[in-house]
């Protein structure tokens, strides 16, 4: 087929992007994983790894609890979890220095995303020369990814942007990607329930959607074929350049093609026993609680056990009309100290958590054996910023909920101590899912307090 080196680009991404290729399976039981340790609990249970992003930081005077130990004083903003108090821990003291301004400059919205899951400071372009770092849910994803029909989600309620230049200078890429499949390639979220629900189970119902899952199943592996032989064909007449960006293409063709086979192997989709939903709600919070329902949903049936959550990028200003909220939540962030600005961010504060204890309730439902989900999920509820105003990134809002069936012990309020790195809690979760990583990021070793 004769084709120009646009037109073959443009089809192979579009290819590559399709999200037909992934469902899931009925919950088997982690002794089904074959890997013995390996994102399991220890008495058998699938174990999870899931991250929630919330922008622009807090109040801190009113999200922050007082006292240490199990029987601290909650913070105001935080009263919605007051009947999951056993099921969290508050820890105090984790941070970003790869957030920092440095050299860099102004930016530290961009570098509060993406500095997140990274650990690694992001390189200042509004460009396509992009770079960070892999995150610590691609890490987990790419080591256990093979147990599960998707190895892993990606979520947001944003759009999706991975060019343009949205923060002093640095690529729009940064502010809306959380995951990063490598140090130049972001995972682009999904926001739509409805394409969500269809990547997991499929459109239709029953039969039709059985039916359907095979079909496209069939195209792909077709389209995957021709890609192959065109890529080989083109490979030698492309520059340097060219070869790389489609060396980068077909690594993620590769990837799909091992995708499809994991497809094959765990069998027919299941039915999730829940209609597909509309699309995306009117209501900020209704289209927050359903992609949690999904990602529950997605645990249940054990598609996957790794997932991030980007409820808004950092420098978000959305405004909240649902609890009396008009102003910009950015414009807020930028409080000055005064004392309507900061009432305003503790009330969004308070819609956050709330989302929090929402999935945390649905989570609690879910009985596991002699356990729940949530004592088999290590689920991490985040800002990139402490206070806005002062574009902190030391002492960052950190809830770390569930994880008893990887040794956590929540129902505290812990301190990490002074700088310490947000990725030494991400060695500790890495090495509880099985995955014996010393280092990521900028750590210096794993978190022993939660």
């Amino acid at each position: 087929m004769n084709m120009n080196r646009r037109n073959f680009l443009r089809g192979l991404g579009v290819g590559v992007g399709l999200p037909f290729l992934e469902s899931v399976q009925p919950l088997l039981g982690a002794t089904k994983s074959g890997v013995p340790g390996l994102a399991v609990t220890p008495d058998g249970r699938p174990l999870r790894m899931a991250f929630v992003y919330v922008p622009n930081g807090v109040n801190v005077d009113r999200w922050f609890p007082k006292g240490f130990g199990s029987d601290y004083q909650m913070g105001p903003s935080m009263k919605a979890l007051e009947p999951f108090r056993d099921g969290f821990q508050v820890v105090r003291g984790l941070g970003h220095k790869s957030g920092t301004a440095g050299p860099d400059g102004a930016g530290d919205h961009a570098r509060a995303t993406a500095t997140m899951l990274t650990a690694v400071r992001p390189k200042k372009t509004a460009g396509s020369d992009i770079r960070a770092g892999i995150s610590v849910d691609q890490l987990a994803a790419e080591r256990i990814g093979h147990l599960t029909r998707i190895p892993s989600l990606e979520l947001s309620c944003d759009g999706v942007r991975k060019s343009g230049q949205c923060d002093s200078g640095y690529s729009c890429a940064y502010q809306f990607n959380l995951s990063w499949r490598s140090e130049t390639m972001p995972v682009a979220p999904e926001s739509n329930p409805r394409l969500l629900f269809e990547r997991l189970f499929g459109s239709g119902k029953g039969a039709e959607r059985q039916k359907g899952y095979l079909m496209r199943q069939a195209r792909e592996k077709s389209l995957l074929d021709f890609v192959l032989e065109e890529a080989r064909a083109l490979h030698k007449e492309l520059g340097r350049n060219d070869q790389m960006k489609l060396d980068e293409y077909l690594t993620s063709v590769r990837e799909l093609e091992r995708r499809i086979e994991g497809a094959e192997r765990f069998g027919p989709l299941p039915d999730p026993g829940v209609d597909a939903p509309a699309g995306i709600p009117v209501s900020y919070q209704e289209h927050v609680r359903l992609m949690l329902d999904l990602m529950v949903l997605a645990f249940r049936t054990d598609s996957t056990r790794v997932t991030s959550f980007l409820l808004a990028h950092d420098g978000s200003n959305r405004n909240f009309p649902e609890i009396g909220v008009t102003d910009g939540h950015h414009n807020l962030s930028h409080h000055q100290n005064k004392a309507e600005n900061l009432e305003k961010i503790a009330r969004i504060d308070e819609f956050y958590v709330a989302q929090l204890a929402y999935v945390l309730g649905r989570m609690r439902e879910v009985k596991e054996g002699q356990g729940t989900m949530l004592d088999h999920t290590m689920l991490v509820y985040c800002s990139g910023l402490a206070d806005g105003d002062k574009h902190q990134h030391e002492n960052l809002p950190v809830i770390l909920a569930g994880g008893r069936g990887a040794g956590f012990t929540p129902g505290r309020h812990v301190d990490a101590g002074p700088q310490t790195p947000m990725s030494n809690l991400y060695v500790r979760m890495l090495n509880a899912m099985g995955i014996r990583e010393e280092r990521f990021g900028d750590s210096v070793g794993p978190l022993t307090v939660v």
